[in-house]
């Protein structure tokens, strides 16, 4: 693709980049061994441009062949480091990946995120809302089956969020690792889908809610766990990683392969592992240990499967570690369809997303999964640990991280928060029907939203779609809008000569019969211009019948001298 391409890069944090206006333009290539190293320059972007080209020009001042192009400010310098060769463009995602291994916003305290409308739109409604959620809470308990987790701080509290397209903010405490636990279950379910297939994995597991506890002694009609988000159907899962995804891995290996595709689903963030976790964990592990043998007994492991490694596989990725910033990526990257939005790599296959949303939103809250996808309605896991993985599917991935936890073994913070989250948004699965809410859509501009009602109405009004405006007036739209021209909907009806859409316009809507647009044009002058004659006798007809009740009101004022009557009167009954 040629011309000019543009990369608009957003600063994050107080000292981040203001913009950058990356052009891609035909430029000599200056030789590897006179660049400056990456890290050089990502250190100075975010100075000043002044600066920056000022150390750019003193940096340059020894290249004097006539082959080489000396480059003349940051955004060249900037493109030139980063662009490919072969296509001559900027790759976003390795930009960003780059920058942020120099700078780490410090948004650790609660304040204003970044510049972008829609984000601002969805900080500024839970700012409040967040704060006031810091004191609630209180009292309730942590984790105890695992000492390490009961020792976790109930006053920490953090929300991070990562759109698809890579923008980020994080309030709170979001830089505290935490062990990942449950919200392990999505992600080893997808790897195994996307290494074996949906139609090996379930063959081994089902798709279903159990109805009972996450743990319990107890597999489906065909002898299965019932889905990967609960116990049973996530070691089994481990042993299909362990014994049928590259199956000559040791269990050293095999740790390592895993925790490598954790980090490509976050985009090489933060990931480690809590040794004394898993210690503890595999320790207090008899439910986990139960599930296990009672599987082994059923048959319902692969041929040559060693269930204590597979065990320790489990715990070993129940105890990663992670924080809020990381996680978010994770879920942003399963909102993206497996692109993962910072480095722009396909990390999953779309179809292995779909079955981990699907599951996520039917069964990925424990026993509260039913409620939750009816009260909120989008896919969700949470974990012992405190930490909730939200997906809004080609929107953002969003993490909260709280460690008081409800009965049920999810963060009541977390839950509080993606409950408020679609009050005020409409982001749950059904908010989107025609009509159905007021509520606010942050993935469009207020006015994207009204042009586009506008345009829908206008064009029902031109194709004569009696039906479809009817509908409009009873969404409660104003059907006196107009395009930029000033032409309303009745203007367009008049042009087409829709007699039907003319008179329910005015009769039932009570619109003026006689608005100008731009150029000065009634809806009776598109009328006669078209020769659409019935339409132009209606107008003309409605516009006598109204100037008669206007005079006959009139008079009827001055002879009764009311002073109700010395108000001015209205042309049209507006709707």
């Amino acid at each position: 693709m040629q011309g000019v391409k543009m990369l608009k890069l957003v600063r994050i944090g107080e000292n981040g980049l203001r913009r950058l206006h990356c052009t891609s333009r035909k430029r000599a290539a200056i030789s590897a061994s006179t660049r400056l190293e990456k890290s050089k320059y990502l250190n100075a972007a975010v100075g000043t441009a002044a600066k920056l080209e000022h150390s750019q020009k003193r940096d340059y001042s020894f290249i004097h062949d006539s082959h080489y192009m000396q480059a003349t400010n940051a955004e060249d310098v900037l493109f030139d480091m980063f662009k490919n060769e072969e296509t001559g463009l900027i790759s976003v995602g390795e930009f960003l990946a780059n920058y942020k291994s120099q700078y780490r916003s410090d948004l650790a305290s609660i304040q204003a995120p970044v510049h972008n409308s829609r984000l601002v739109r969805f900080y500024e409604a839970h700012r409040g809302f967040l704060l006031e959620m810091q004191n609630e809470h209180r009292g309730q308990g942590v984790a105890s089956y695992i000492p390490q987790l009961a020792k976790m701080n109930p006053e920490y509290w953090g929300v991070s969020v990562c759109t698809i397209d890579g923008q980020r903010f994080s309030i709170g405490d979001t830089t505290i690792p935490f062990t990942l636990q449950s919200c392990s279950k999505p992600l080893t379910y997808a790897i195994a889908l996307d290494r074996l297939g949906p139609e090996v994995v379930h063959q081994y597991v089902g798709q279903e809610p159990s109805g009972r506890n996450f743990n319990e002694l107890v597999l489906d009609h065909g002898k299965k766990p019932h889905n990967p988000m609960i116990n049973a159907g996530a070691i089994l899962i481990c042993s299909l990683l362990k014994t049928l995804v590259k199956p000559e891995m040791g269990l050293a290996e095999k740790f390592d392969f895993a925790m490598n595709c954790f980090k490509r689903l976050a985009g090489g963030e933060t990931l480690g592992f809590n040794n004394a976790i898993f210690l503890s964990e595999r320790e207090a592990a008899d439910r986990n240990y139960a599930l296990g043998f009672y599987m082994r007994e059923h048959k319902c492991y692969p041929e040559k499967t060693n269930l204590q490694e597979v065990m320790d596989f489990y715990f070993q990725c129940c105890a990663m570690e992670a924080n809020c910033e990381t996680m978010a990526v994770m879920a942003a990257t399963l909102a993206n369809g497996g692109i993962c939005p910072v480095t722009e790599e396909k990390v999953l296959k779309p179809d292995s997303v779909r079955d981990v949303l699907s599951l996520m939103h039917s069964c990925g809250m424990y026993d509260y999964s039913g409620q939750f996808a009816f009260k909120v309605g989008i896919p969700a896991k949470s974990g012992v640990s405190g930490s909730l993985l939200v997906v809004i599917p080609n929107v953002m991935g969003i993490c909260t991280w709280s460690p008081p936890l409800d009965p049920l073994g999810n963060s009541c913070r977390g839950v509080q928060f993606c409950e408020e989250l679609v009050q005020e948004f409409n982001f749950h699965r059904y908010d989107n029907l025609k009509h159905a809410t007021n509520k606010k859509d942050p993935r469009r501009h207020k006015y994207e939203t009204k042009g586009l009602s506008i345009v829908n109405l206008l064009f029902s009004a031109a194709s004569g779609d009696v039906t479809a405006m009817r509908r409009h007036r009873l969404s409660g739209m104003d059907m006196t809008l107009s395009d930029y021209d000033g032409r309303t909907a009745l203007h367009l009806a008049a042009s087409e000569g829709h007699l039907d859409c003319v008179e329910f316009l005015i009769e039932h809507c009570g619109v003026p019969h006689d608005p100008k647009d731009r150029w000065g044009k009634r809806p009776v002058d598109e009328a006669e211009t078209f020769g659409h004659v019935q339409v132009v006798e209606y107008l003309n007809n409605y516009a006598l019948v109204r100037k008669t009740e206007l005079e006959n009101k009139q008079d009827e004022c001055i002879n009764n001298d009311n002073e109700s009557c010395r108000k001015p009167p209205e042309t049209a009954v507006q709707p």
